[in-house]
């Protein structure tokens, strides 16, 4: 009899994700061949982690099932899904790969390979890594300290402590900001390691304010690293939380910062990116000499490099299900080759690195019982990430609703948020999995019908436009309440039509007011109970709920 983990460890040996891709001669088939155990020992390596989201436990995510690519994007990873995913990785339809990287059979492989992530795993491969290459880097992308009860309870302090151990040596930014300035400031002020943002600029000034890379020298090889925060800020999130400062892409900045290190002699350089991937996608086809983008953002998982012109972007996930391990053949201050895996977490597999599963106990354990409490149960699958409603955005447009009289729910795209499956507890840490965030105030207002297609639109272009420079952030905002149709492929403020009301039928009249309940809004003085308070109250409620997925949006152009 074998237990658990030794039976998924012998089946994950069969189906790794370990892809070796490259150019200029460098080919998949050639560089298995041409590599030996010595050749591989003088690689530089990198690891790279990104949109965490403050999951410090093993979580179940499920990917998106609709994810679109507008305009040159479409039908390009990561805009690939479900089956066509597989088909394009040759991955096996049931595998632990597929699993991991597709929504397909999530509940049934949920329950065969078991949770995803957890830091004290994390740690044990990046020791792993450490042990096989000591002039690793370890690189953070973004999105570290937000999105869990225990960080909203310390403002990202148990992050910190555990990214600390865990050994970053540098990272860029997102949600962090926030937390407002005062509060980044005063923990990247205690950092072991530099906080990077070469667009992030003093918005009085309009001058650089953070460092805007870090040079490594290892095994005799100088890497210039490039922080390259995201470049939305003010418009997805609350500008008033961090007025000093402006963000925007800066791709002519970009392009100096690149010239400045290879004017420094630099052998390699690596952008370490917030941008989202199309975005970091078009400005690899536009700044010259970068070498390696690590990509964040958007939360995809992507098991092999993508090729723009001589720069590889690397696509780590997010919540923590996988490392992202890139060695690099660098010679003569160029880059050769290279070889990459993305490791997936798979925490029944993994052995719990003993150091830090100690150190998350211990940041977890003031809020140990309020974290752990159970309000309710589900029988349906709650999931959020895809580019329209998942049934855990359903739940919070219907608690919206319920608690706080609305006719209409609206719910931000965020793309965190992990996942629970049929027959789980929801405990209060789940809720907040779903809504922590320090500006979760759920607001009840007033809004015309034309209001309402106009925040829709709004929100619709930062998604569709073919121009990914355009592209905000986020997936479409959730709305309760109410169905309507959608065309991608029209211009902005004529791609939202057939608003209606679910309750009645009625068509949303754009003269006529309707009551409107959200939350996340990114105006200062926002009043009303907080999200995770209204869901909690709806669930207690509701007792074991039950949300099967709804077709209140009608697309087209897709």
């Amino acid at each position: 009899m074998i237990t658990k983990r030794e039976f998924l460890q012998a089946a994950l040996a069969t189906t790794a994700l370990w892809g070796v891709s490259g150019y200029g001669g460098w080919g998949r088939l050639a560089a298995q061949q041409a590599l030996s155990q010595d050749k591989l020992l003088e690689f530089q390596d990198f690891g790279h982690i990104t949109d965490i989201h403050a999951q410090l436990k093993p979580v179940w995510f499920r990917e998106p099932e609709v994810n679109i690519g507008v305009a040159e994007a479409r039908g390009r990873p990561p805009h690939v899904t479900g089956k066509d995913f597989l088909q394009m990785f040759n991955i096996a339809p049931g595998s632990p790969d597929a699993y991991a990287l597709t929504c397909d059979d999530f509940v049934a492989l949920a329950r065969t390979y078991g949770r995803m992530g957890g830091m004290d795993r994390v740690a044990t491969v990046v020791k792993a890594i450490r042990a096989a290459r000591p002039d690793a880097i370890l690189l953070d992308g973004g999105d570290t300290w937000h999105g869990s009860m225990t960080s909203l309870k310390t403002r990202g302090q148990d992050m910190v402590n555990v990214m600390n151990a865990l050994g970053v040596e540098a990272m860029t930014s997102h949600w962090e900001w926030t937390y407002g300035t005062e509060r980044v400031k005063e923990i990247v002020d205690g950092l072991p390691f530099p906080f990077l943002g070469a667009n992030i600029f003093d918005a009085e000034w309009d001058e650089p304010a953070f460092e805007p890379y870090k040079v490594f020298e290892k095994g005799g090889v100088r890497i210039g690293v490039i922080g390259q925060a995201f470049p939305y800020m003010p418009i997805a999130n609350p500008k008033w939380m961090f007025p000093e400062y402006s963000f925007g892409i800066r791709e002519e900045r970009m392009q100096a910062v690149v010239d400045e290190l290879r004017g420094q002699g630099v052998d390699l350089v690596v952008c370490l990116s917030h941008n989202g991937f199309d975005v970091d996608y078009k400005m690899a086809g536009r700044v010259k000499g970068i070498d390696v983008i690590l990509t964040g953002h958007t939360h995809d998982a992507v098991p092999e490099p993508v090729l723009v012109g001589e720069t590889i972007m690397i696509a780590s996930g997010s919540n923590g299900k996988f490392v992202s391990r890139v060695d690099l053949d660098v010679r003569d201050g160029k880059l050769l080759g290279f070889r990459h895996k993305l490791i997936p977490i798979f925490s029944d597999v993994i052995q719990p690195d003993a150091d830090m599963a100690a150190l998350i106990d211990k940041e977890r354990e003031p809020f140990k019982a309020d974290l752990e409490e159970v309000v309710g149960k589900t029988e349906s699958l709650l999931y959020r990430r895809g580019n329209f409603n998942g049934t855990w955005d359903d739940l919070i447009c219907d608690a919206i609703r319920a608690e706080r009289d609305a006719q209409i729910a609206l719910s931000p795209g965020v793309r965190w948020g992990p996942s629970l499956i049929p027959g789980d507890d929801i405990r209060r840490e789940d809720i907040h999995n779903a809504t922590s965030m320090t500006y979760g105030q759920c607001y009840r207002t007033e809004m015309t019908g034309e209001t309402l297609k106009t925040v829709m639109e709004d929100v619709a272009d930062n998604i569709f436009n073919p121009d990914p420079y355009y592209q905000q952030g986020g997936d479409m905002v959730r709305v309760g309440g109410i169905s309507y149709a959608i065309d991608i492929t029209k211009p902005m403020g004529s791609r939202i039509s057939a608003l209606t009301l679910t309750d009645t039928g009625e068509t949303v009249d754009p003269g006529k007011s309707y009551t409107v309940a959200g939350w996340a809004s990114v105006n200062e003085g926002t009043e009303g109970p907080q999200i995770w308070d209204v869901v909690e109250s709806h669930i207690r409620k509701t007792g074991t709920v039950r949300v099967e997925p709804r077709s209140t949006v009608t697309l087209t152009g897709a």
